[in-house]
């Protein structure tokens, strides 16, 4: 981890197998030219598709294999431009597509209001006339339930043209913070250099060396803090944007329009802050234990991440990874880890860094098969990363090979169960594997870090984003300064007396790519929230609870997300799962502090 590699210096057996999408950057040009065509073919439908049940269901088949054919070139050069954000070849090859792909949205505009026009009289006596469209029946069932806030087609037209331009804060933002921004070395405590970038800080983080934590830390945020009003306008921007949209659409907020998108009341945002405040007093003895146990006279941010039992902490080789991320993963069954395996076996992940790699983890689905990107670094962490983001492949995996493509892209809210059920049965392992008391304390630990950073850390992201939005929806502008006050309040409240928030802290939010994806993080809670409840069903009821998930598993956007849960045998409109899984954390709490004492 001291020196980044160049992507030529990456093992091809370390990268993702890119070509099983397209075998050369000339085939994806050809391909992408026929989309004009398509256009074309599609726009001919333009005041036919509400005529007929037969010319509806032409015209959703069509659009159905347009867009998968458009989802898979915009993966291949996504992920070509994410292994090296500085290559210009794939940033101009991700812009011309996403051209291409707003013209042919602005010009297909006329389906949404054409088929609102349908009534819902007609629409039944055409599932009976042709039953082919029954194919289609969710589909349209979910588009006319926000019948309310579709406007006129060439209102929609305009909207679709404007898609590409709503888009320039979040690229924006990822130019600055990965391909744009560096840092200074980090030394450590016996003054050798160590590289910090998105990708390293981490890693740095997680080092016994408080010299390099409080170096890199120090380093990261005071280079943000250069660039600090930059930041804060790239963010107010997108709030502005997610504010036009929302309104446009008539909805009383971005927040409002956001959820609404997913089918997902704003009552589970907002029981999950009220729930995560009710149980603020775990967090802050957590926070006490961490102190009590680092020996600091102060607990600063940096100390966050440091190990608390230093010594059972080790390298893990990327292969070791993968066979305990296999053997952790039994109770899902053969099938499941035969999916797993190949996923392993076919390059289905792009492993290291190198240099202008974007930072992070992530699993972006295809009808080909899944990418994974990751940053392994050989901890706990990223072992428990791999777990997470084959969660995530296996998702869209199963998702993809059962639904139609217009079914199989799930919901953001339930993108996150499968990734943290994995998360939680790795853990289950590993604890079931282990007598030895430190290194019990120290996997104990990494399960509360689990809850810190997903259950209360991710809800305080949502927090922030929430109150960001009221600000903006007040007509306030988003400022370094009201930015970092805010941020910092909030740290205040979600870490306690026992934490010093330093200014450093409060400069947090400038590298946080995640609120540049409308109102996203709290699913990482709720996702947690779920993914406990059902690991344990499926550890304690075997064979019909594995059933259950697998279609769960299986079900894309087949029904809401909240049914979809439900089906797995989680509520989520209450705050039960998110109450029970904070009562656990007291729980491991309590083993945290008794093992300590011994």
């Amino acid at each position: 981890m001291n020196q980044i590699k160049k992507r030529s210096e990456i093992a091809v057996e370390d990268t993702w197998a890119i070509e099983d999408l397209y075998a050369s950057d000339e085939l994806w040009e050809q391909e992408l030219a026929t989309l004009a065509a398509d256009k074309d073919r599609l726009v001919s439908y333009a005041g036919k598709i509400a005529g007929s049940a037969e010319m509806l269901y032409k015209y959703l088949y069509d659009m159905e294999h347009v867009d998968e054919k458009a989802h898979k070139l915009g993966n291949y050069c996504m992920r070509k431009a994410d292994v090296d954000t500085r290559d210009a070849t794939y940033q101009a090859m991700t812009g011309k597509f996403m051209g291409v792909a707003v013209a042919l949205s602005s010009a297909c505009a006329f389906d949404t209001p054409e088929i609102m026009s349908i009534s819902d009289e007609q629409l039944d006596a055409y599932y009976k006339e042709y039953p082919e469209l029954e194919r289609y029946r969710r589909y349209l069932t979910n588009m006319r339930r926000r019948k309310e806030h579709i406007l006129s087609p060439a209102e929609e037209k305009l909207l679709a043209s404007a898609g590409e331009m709503a888009q320039a804060p979040d690229s924006i933002y990822g130019m600055l913070a990965d391909a744009d921004l560096t840092f200074p070395d980090a030394l450590d405590s016996e003054g050798k250099p160590h590289a910090v970038s998105q990708g390293t800080f981490v890693p740095c983080e997680e080092s016994t060396d408080r010299v390099l934590r409080k170096n890199a830390y120090e380093n990261l945020y005071h280079r943000f803090a250069e660039f600090k009003n930059t930041a804060a306008s790239v963010l107010n921007a997108q709030n502005k944007q997610l504010k036009f949209f929302a309104e446009a659409r008539k909805y009383d907020s971005a927040f409002e329009a956001s959820l609404d998108a997913t089918n997902v009341p704003t009552s589970v945002y907002l029981n999950l802050i009220e729930a995560v405040h009710n149980n603020m007093d775990k967090m802050h003895r957590y926070v006490r234990l961490r102190k009590k146990l680092l020996g600091v006279d102060e607990l600063h941010f940096y100390d966050v991440y440091a190990p608390l039992l230093a010594d059972v902490d080790k390298k893990i080789p990327f292969a070791d990874a993968k066979q305990t991320v296999y053997d952790a993963l039994a109770p899902l069954g053969d099938d499941y880890r035969k999916i797993l395996k190949e996923g392993f076996d076919s390059r289905w992940i792009d492993v290291y860094q190198n240099e202008g790699k974007r930072s992070g983890a992530y699993s972006a689905g295809g009808a080909v098969h899944p990418y994974v990107l990751l940053n392994y670094s050989g901890t706990l962490d990223s072992q428990f990363t791999l777990a997470h983001e084959m969660g995530h492949a296996l998702h869209s995996y199963l998702s993809t090979k059962t639904q139609n493509p217009i079914d199989a892209h799930y919901v953001i809210f339930v993108a996150e169960v499968a990734s943290t059920c994995n998360e939680a049965l790795l853990m289950e392992y590993l604890l079931n594997k282990t007598t030895d008391k430190k290194e019990r304390a120290y996997l104990i630990n990494h399960f509360l870090e689990q809850f810190k950073s997903t259950l209360y850390r991710q809800t305080m992201f949502a927090e922030f984003e929430l109150n960001i939005g009221k600000m903006v929806q007040a007509g306030q502008t988003l400022t370094a300064e009201n930015l970092c006050a805010e941020y910092r309040r909030l740290n205040e409240l979600y870490f306690g007396p026992d934490m010093v928030v330093d200014d450093e802290i409060a400069m947090e939010w400038a590298r946080i790519p995640h609120f540049y994806y409308n109102y996203y993080v709290f699913q990482y809670a709720t996702g947690y929230s779920a993914a406990i409840a059902l690991s344990r069903r499926i550890l304690n009821e075997g064979a019909p609870a594995v059933k259950d998930y697998i279609e769960f598993l299986s079900g894309g956007c087949s029904k809401s997300p909240i049914d979809l849960l439900k089906g797995a045998g989680v509520d989520m409109t209450g705050p039960e799962p998110v109450n029970a899984a904070l009562e656990l954390f007291g729980t491991l709490l309590d083993e945290m502090e008794a093992l300590m004492e011994d």
